[in-house]
């Protein structure tokens, strides 16, 4: 236990050793300042010059939106085909099918959003050369779209008044060259060398301990796998994800990779602070959301070593903790740990099932997705928060009888409605969707469809209902892991999700950015002793309050009727 410990302390310490200098880089970086980098301008002039792009022209919100956007819906077009087609294309010496329809229509949409819901398994359901121009592919240009994105908030703030976000172009290559493609390169050198598989060959087999003569999957994963932590994607090169020995040989492969996902997410808030010179207030905002990591880590690794109530009652001794759906070399409290970054970021990668924790460690995990603000994904973590931040400044202004205010602009009435719709979004999304979802199963169970609703849910009760709201309220929060148990490969899931992703991925960047491109332009306001001061401990406190708050007042009776009747099930 004692080493398990050491090993989750040492991961998180080694995290901020890298997360801080990287912020401070980014910051330079994409402020267009003096960096070791600089070297790869040529490369980036180059890819500039081919694609016709003037990096240097400006654009203000809707021209920066507009561009993002385009070049999105490329993707979506793009990768649907070569999906459904991909039996007909080389590099496929498993002979894995071409996608229907319905699973490229998710598939895609959920690689384009950062979300990597996968609705199939990676060894059977892609082929090696779509798990490379599709897959990895989308995990660096979705990574870098979220990254480019924030950037553009970041930029909207750094001067006084400006209709300028920078552009899109230039910090969307820049966060591929500068940041995602060399750390990637390292990732994979480490996890290459100690085990995860990186080689083009098919399967082989091997004889079992019981004498069984078993096909085993390999494949380029190491490369993958970098980009898929390192950009917080979190599909799998394997259906198991990092709980599959080949994807995640050792400990030291599993530091490697909850280290890589968390890095960029941590870094990025501080960079925000650095870009707009109000280094405090990055610090205070990056304090909030380790507050809330923490919040919600603790209770779970509780939970986890805390152990099955429904075993102690038969008398089976749990010395390690909830042993279901974990790793033994990897335990429980390390498992712990990774599910709670692995949600409140947006990851979704797993070490262990999330279906088989603990029905607490359960609502936790919902919880840090509902929330999506503390960290979060790469560059959508601080646009998610800066919606918590004007509403924070928003009731702190009325409670002081004074205009809101925001870095020296006025927060007005367009602003406020803007983030109230941004802020009812995720509420919709999910508990809409369970709804539907729970209204078909109960009412339409055996209706004539490919897949009877009927047959959706492995596991009746309490916990069925958390499967189906676990798989809304990933779509909508971007992460893809899933409580398993859900039978999610069929038209419904896969066409329901498919709308709930791109609606949960867009909106709350649209939104941010359009804030912030209404606040950049407004006269700035210098300061005043009567100003609201929003790099304080005590306004960050303000914010922490509301974030718990509003995701209380709107999720709490979805989690009682999932997880937590679930929990008092169990112990009665």
């Amino acid at each position: 236990m004692n080493s398990e410990i050491l090993g989750v302390v040492a991961s998180f310490l080694i995290t901020l050793l890298i997360a801080i200098p990287l912020g401070k880089y980014l910051a330079k970086m994409f402020a267009g300042e003096r960096v070791w980098t600089d070297f790869l301008k040529p490369l980036e002039n180059g890819l500039f010059k081919l694609a016709g792009i003037r990096p240097g022209e400006p654009m203000d919100w809707k021209q920066f939106l507009k561009a993002m956007l385009t070049i999105n819906l490329l993707w979506l077009v793009y990768g649907f085909f070569v999906l459904m087609f991909q039996d007909k294309l080389p590099f496929n010496p498993d002979g894995n099918p071409g996608m229907t329809p319905d699973l490229a229509f998710n598939t895609i949409i959920s690689f384009v959003v950062n979300c990597d819901l996968q609705h199939y398994s990676g060894e059977s359901g892609v082929t090696y050369l779509t798990q490379q121009i599709i897959i990895m592919f989308l995990m660096f240009t979705s990574a870098a779209t979220g990254i480019a994105a924030a950037v553009g908030l970041f930029k909207a703030f750094r001067d006084k008044t400006t209709t300028n976000l920078g552009n899109f172009w230039e910090f969307f290559i820049k966060s591929i060259t500068r940041l995602l493609l060399p750390l990637s390169f390292i990732v994979a050198i480490v996890l290459a060398f100690n085990g995860t598989t990186a080689s083009y060959e098919g399967k082989d087999q091997f004889i079992s301990l019981q004498g069984d003569t078993l096909n085993v999957s390999r494949g380029p994963a190491a490369q993958m796998i970098a980009i898929k932590h390192l950009g917080t994607n979190g599909g799998g090169w394997y259906g198991a994800n990092s709980a599959h020995p080949l994807e995640n040989p050792s400990y030291i492969t599993n530091m490697t990779e909850i280290i890589s996902q968390m890095i960029i997410p941590m870094a990025m808030i501080l960079a925000f602070g650095y870009f707009i010179r109000r280094k405090k207030l990055g610090w205070i905002i990056f304090g909030v959301m380790t507050a809330g990591m923490f919040m919600l880590m603790i209770p779970t690794i509780s939970s986890e070593l805390g152990g099955n109530p429904n075993l102690t009652k038969m008398g089976i001794t749990q010395a390690t903790g909830a042993m279901e759906g974990k790793e033994v070399r990897i335990g429980p409290l390390a498992t712990g740990y990774w599910s709670t970054l692995t949600t409140i970021v947006s990851t979704g990668s797993v070490n262990g099932m999330h279906d088989s924790t603990m029905p607490l460690t359960g609502a936790w995990q919902l919880l840090g997705m509902m929330i999506n603000g503390f960290f979060g994904g790469c560059g959508v973590g601080i646009l998610n928060y800066f919606i918590y931040l004007i509403i924070a400044v928003f009731i702190s202004g009325l409670m002081v009888g004074r205009t809101p205010e925001f870095l020296g602009h006025k927060v007005e009435a367009r602003e406020v409605k803007i983030a109230a719709l941004i802020t009812l979004l995720s509420p919709f999304l999910i508990m809409a969707g369970t709804a539907i979802a729970a209204y078909v199963f109960n009412n339409h169970g055996d209706a004539d469809w490919a897949v009877k609703p009927a047959n959706w849910l492995n596991n009746p009760g309490y916990h069925g209902f958390s499967e189906m709201l676990y798989e809304f309220t990933s779509a909508n929060a971007n992460n893809g892991s899933g409580f398993e148990g859900l039978g999610d490969n069929n038209i419904f899931w896969n066409v329901a999700t498919g709308f709930v992703l791109i609606l949960g991925r867009f909106l709350p960047i649209i939104g941010p950015l359009a804030i912030a491109g209404l606040l950049g332009k407004k006269k700035y306001i210098p300061e005043s002793a009567g100003t609201l001061k929003i790099d304080t401990v005590t306004f960050g406190l303000m914010t922490l309050a509301v974030i718990l708050v509003l995701n209380a007042l709107s999720y709490f009776p979805a989690l009682a009727l999932g997880p937590i009747a679930e929990y008092f099930s169990m112990i009665k």
